[in-house]
């Protein structure tokens, strides 16, 4: 669905939503037609949709709890993810959104744990965190997405944050910068943290120092973006390239240097995190890392599917982190200034 999204310039959500043939979707039968034939082109075989089956136990509803899924567009593609992974093997999703008040969690779980059709739990978050769970998921098979308990009880699946900020960073790195600023989120985040490690782990792979005046610490807005990189191109030695710990920063980051009278990336270049749908309509097209909520989604279902069976086996259920890395997507807001020498990375040019 990534690939098919990538080639037709439509989102993941609209891909699912014309292979899963949604008859309440409100798109085109332009937008359709388009989806089906790029997804033959690409060599993929629409199976016939069967009634969904039930399981011997009837147990096929999976419980998805999350604190919030309006405040971002983030977690309502991890709800599509899930959604598609539940469907696919026999099981219903139900999703909650509980704003985070531990009341309302609680009123929810005394609700529909109670039904005997429950096959398990998909606990996430809108940001990445350490949480600590309701009691009553310890009776019930439980996955954590975008986050994760000290105690490591139940699987998790996360972002690879670490990753991303290095894969950012190197891929700038490689196009011959080495004066690049960078503007975080709010830096108590475990989200902001991980990714200025990994903009200091590529650093210090490529032999350079760390300089702290490059740095700003964001609050994740377009304005904090335009603010910031006002404040990066007024130091004596102003950066060359610009990482934005997310798309919205990045946006506003082209706004300053289009004000400034720098043009992008001809004089300074700009990248993203997160591929939000608005990446693709900048001046330039915004280059960026994906961060792959769709994948997270379809994976926390995955794996909650596995322990259980496992579970029914007979065989040891071992509880991990999963993390989940996206590749790069190469637009047009990164300008190569020399090739430098680096190791390979992933890559999608859109």
């Amino acid at each position: 669905m990534t690939d098919i999204a990538k080639l037709t310039g439509v989102s993941q959500s609209t891909v699912s939503l014309v292979l899963n043939n949604a008859t309440s979707a409100k798109f085109s039968e332009a937008t359709r037609n388009k989806v089906l034939k790029t997804a033959q082109e690409l060599g993929y075989r629409l199976a016939p949709r069967e009634p969904l089956p039930r399981s011997s136990d009837e147990r096929n509803l999976i419980i998805y709890l999350a604190d919030e899924i309006s405040t971002s567009p983030h977690p309502v593609v991890n709800i599509d993810g899930a959604r598609d992974a539940a469907y696919a093997s026999g099981k219903l999703l139900a999703v909650y959104s509980t704003h985070g008040n531990a009341d309302i969690e609680q009123q929810v779980l005394d609700a529909v744990l109670a039904s005997p059709t429950v096959f398990g739990v998909i606990y996430a978050t809108v940001y990445t965190r350490k949480v600590t769970l309701p009691a009553a998921l310890s009776r019930v098979p439980t996955v954590l997405l975008n986050c994760y308990t000290s105690e490591g009880d139940q699987s998790s699946i996360v972002p690879a944050e670490v990753a991303g900020g290095h894969v950012a960073t190197e891929y700038l790195l490689r196009a011959g910068h080495r004066r690049i600023g960078y503007i975080n989120g709010e830096h108590w985040q475990d989200a902001a943290k991980d990714r200025l490690k990994g903009y200091r782990t590529a650093l210090a792979t490529a032999d350079l120092p760390f300089a702290p005046e490059m740095v700003r610490d964001g609050d994740w807005s377009s304005g904090t973006g335009f603010e910031h990189t006002l404040s990066l191109m007024r130091e004596p030695h102003p950066p060359t390239a610009i990482f934005c710990a997310n798309d919205l920063m990045a946006l506003g980051a082209i706004e300053a240097l289009k004000q400034l009278g720098y043009r992008v990336p001809d004089d300074v270049s700009v990248l993203g995190y997160d591929d939000q749908e608005i990446a693709r309509h900048t001046h330039p097209p915004l280059s960026t890392v994906v961060l792959p909520n769709y994948e997270l989604g379809r994976w926390a279902v995955e794996t909650l599917l596995q322990e259980v069976q496992n579970q029914s086996a007979g065989a040891p259920v071992r509880h991990r982190m999963v993390k989940l890395d996206g590749p790069l997507i190469e637009r047009g807001s990164v300008r190569v200034i020399t090739e430098a020498k680096a190791p390979a990375i992933n890559i999608i040019s859109d």
